[in-house]
């Protein structure tokens, strides 16, 4: 990886404490403001807490239409249902990959009633062509995710993308999708590095959420997401102590983003058609 050009951080961006859904706590890195976003990724969300009253009233049925959403679950039990008749649980270590294409209205609600729950919600923008494709999810089960470690360094789950290190590959079970991402949850050793290779045409960032990272001479704090310069790798140390990341990589798509609240197209009267099928009941 010497030879390869090594990403840098290149903006810094806290996760703000805010509110979603019925009023579940959570904190907002990406998507915060239109300005705060990494073409194609459109939002990323952190939702951690011990205290049922942060997450109990969950997220009832709402909208989405023209990107996908992926749920990863690390500590706890949600529940998802949608207008079309589809049913899953997300459990510890599981994650849902939903696209939300034409339409779907859906609620994803806590199966607990104490206890933590610790997770992450990622939007991620789908290209013109596929934002009125017919909605569809995949639910991922914990043992499904495949795990890479490389003793004293790290420890990498990988749900989406090619992960290669200590003379092993692993691929994530998420496939198929046009903007071809990388989804990696990393937990570095105390003095532990990631290395790894990233396609030069993936728009890349990560997001701390336990500890203290470094990339090059930049230091990222706990809660907070270091947008990346172009290159061909990233290599990530841990700063006194472990340290927890994920690292998210894809195609950017490089076409106008539009968004109303759950509805994310290109122009504003495809947002108006959008309001309007849900209002009338054709939104899928």
């Amino acid at each position: 990886m010497s030879e390869a050009k090594e990403r840098k951080v290149v903006r810094l961006i806290t996760a703000e404490a805010t509110s979603d859904g019925a009023g579940v706590r959570l904190r907002r890195s990406l998507g915060q403001t239109p300005s705060a976003r990494l073409d194609p990724f459109l939002m990323l969300d952190e939702f951690a807490s011990d205290d049922p009253d942060d997450y109990i009233a969950g997220f009832p049925d709402h909208p989405h239409r023209g990107f996908e959403t992926v749920t990863y679950m690390l500590e706890g039990r949600m529940l998802h249902q949608d207008h079309l008749g589809n049913r899953g649980r997300l459990q510890s270590g599981g994650a849902q990959w939903m696209t939300a294409g034409r339409g779907i209205i859906h609620s994803e609600m806590p199966e607990q009633r104490d206890g933590r729950l610790h997770g992450f919600q990622l939007w991620i923008n789908l290209p013109a062509k596929e934002k009125l494709k017919p909605a569809g999810y995949r639910d991922v089960a914990p043992d499904e995710i495949p795990e890479l470690e490389v003793p004293g360094q790290f420890r990498a789950r990988v749900l989406a993308g090619r992960l290669e290190a200590g003379g092993r590959t692993v691929e994530g079970p998420i496939r198929g999708v046009s903007t071809a991402p990388c989804f990696f949850d990393v937990a570095l050793a105390a003095d532990g590095r990631f290395e790894q290779p990233l396609p030069a045409d993936r728009n890349a960032f990560l997001y701390v959420f336990e500890g203290t990272a470094r990339i090059g001479e930049q230091e990222v704090p706990s809660h907070r997401a270091a947008l990346l310069s172009a290159g061909e790798a990233v290599a990530v140390h841990a700063v006194e102590g472990p340290a927890r990341f994920l690292l998210l990589a894809a195609r950017p798509l490089g076409e106008p983003v539009v968004q109303y609240g759950p509805f994310v197209m290109n122009t504003r009267e495809e947002i108006e058609q959008a309001l309007e099928d849900y209002r009338t009941g054709r939104l899928a």
